[in-house]
């Protein structure tokens, strides 16, 4: 029988077993050392809050496991023996494979900072690094957070419900300036602020430095402050997770090289989620995509492929989805940081500066390029549609109602947002009634 071995019990990796036994009777197992079973690890944060349960992250009972014939093994891969088809695992074991697939995820970035491996000094990536934040937090009055990203922002709002103070360093001069718009970036700076968040923009983490007892106790900013702190965040982005495979035949670069099917240059050898890195990305998204549904639909179509159902990563157009404390944050399509030469933007913001829309287009054309949301939930299918039919900015506005979300006891802003368009374009675009109330008319 055919033996299939997944490196990682991520979202990717859970994914890839479970469409494998969906598709076939091949043997399956799966390796991890981070926790027995799969868990959300998005979760992580509800946990600490007090929200969830560590048992509530967990999608299957731990019988699914055994019911489905999907072995678990608790243990470090130390490395891999392409020729041989074999895993060298840290206790001295081997285990031999037919196919391989690499779902080992991402580690939090470190760039050499002194002190930057001193206690209570780390990311919020795995369930250890949410034991780590338990053991320090009785003992922490403020947190310093390294990064401006969604993790630290995870991290603030985390410590804040301790009430922990915490102070936000951003080597940018706003907030997550590197993938927000200014415009977007001022209004969540705001909202951190009304939290209670000492957001430093354009200063930087320099050193750490250590208590008698090798932990944390204040760092040295760039510009030579000192802060006084007893944990240290840092959360500036993270790396494919592949140091362990850097002697080994297969081919890296910032992550494991992958084609279109997701397979490495080692024969049955795939790559899947935050570790893979494509040649060429199939639909010229970033060759690394370390999100948690690009994850799941790489697991779905690698399952296609090692069960001789050779399946190409097409996942249409980009989107992703955050929360900033009480603020939702959606983008879909191509919303780049900077105006792009060619492009045109709208951007309309609530007066209350808590909601907000800003759409790209195609100047010549008019043709929607993508657009960035802010506490106004917009339906995933609709835009996905409009991106790839290249409808126009106009067509969107006036058929903005069918896009939105939001519940009935929302207050509903299409009219005002399709005004300012209209004064700023000097056109005259209607709000069209939603989809079903047009067929009945």
């Amino acid at each position: 029988m055919e033996h299939v071995v997944i490196i990682g019990n991520g979202v990717s990796g859970i994914t890839a077993a479970r469409h494998i036994r969906k598709l076939s009777d091949k043997k399956i197992t799966i390796i991890s050392a981070e926790t027995d079973f799969f868990f959300a690890r998005t979760a992580l944060m509800y946990i600490y809050m007090g929200h969830m349960k560590f048992e509530h992250t967990k999608p299957y009972e731990d019988w699914f496991w055994v019911k489905n014939r999907i072995e678990l093994l608790n243990a470090y891969v130390q490395n891999i023996d392409t020729q041989k088809k074999q895993l060298n695992l840290a206790n001295g074991n081997q285990i031999c494979y037919d196919k391989l697939i690499l779902a080992v995820g991402s580690k939090p970035n470190k760039f050499g900072w002194p002190g930057q491996d001193l206690k209570a000094v780390q990311g919020l990536y795995s369930y250890q690094d949410l034991e780590a934040m338990e053991k320090y937090s009785p003992t922490t009055k403020r947190a310093v957070i390294v990064g401006g990203g969604l993790i630290g922002v995870e991290m603030a709002e985390m410590f804040l419900s301790r009430k922990i103070a915490v102070t936000f360093l951003v080597r940018e001069d706003r907030f997550w300036g590197n993938i927000l718009p200014k415009q977007e970036s001022e209004l969540i700076k705001r909202h951190m602020k009304e939290h209670g968040v000492d957001l430093r923009c354009n200063t930087e983490l320099k050193e750490i430095i250590a208590d008698e007892n090798g932990r944390a106790k204040a760092v040295i900013t760039n510009d030579n402050k000192e802060i006084e702190c007893q944990f240290v965040g840092l959360t500036t982005g993270v790396s494919p997770n592949v140091s362990f495979m850097k002697d080994n035949k297969v081919a890296l670069n910032r992550g494991v090289l992958v084609n279109e099917f997701l397979e490495t240059n080692c024969k049955d050898v795939y790559a899947i989620g935050d570790c893979a890195e494509f040649h060429q990305h199939p639909t010229g998204r970033k060759n690394i995509e370390q999100v948690w549904y690009t994850g799941r639909m790489m697991g779905e179509t690698v399952a296609q492929t090692v069960c001789d159902n050779k399946t190409a990563y097409k996942p249409g157009v980009w989107f992703n989805s955050a929360k900033f404390f009480d603020i939702e944050y959606q983008t879909y399509g191509n919303v780049k940081n900077e105006l792009e030469e060619n492009n045109s933007e709208f951007y309309w913001e609530h007066e209350k500066g808590k909601i907000a829309l800003h759409f790209i287009y195609e100047t010549s054309t008019k043709k929607l390029k993508g657009v960035n949301s802010f506490d106004m939930r917009l339906r995933h299918e609709v835009f996905d549609k409009w991106l790839n039919n290249n409808e126009s900015i106009e067509f969107v506005l006036e058929h903005l109602k069918d896009a939105n979300f939001d519940t009935e006891f929302y207050k509903k802003h299409e009219n005002e947002i399709i005004n300012k368009y209209n004064l700023e374009n000097n056109t005259q675009l209607k709000v069209k009634k939603r989809s079903w109330q047009r067929i009945f008319e």
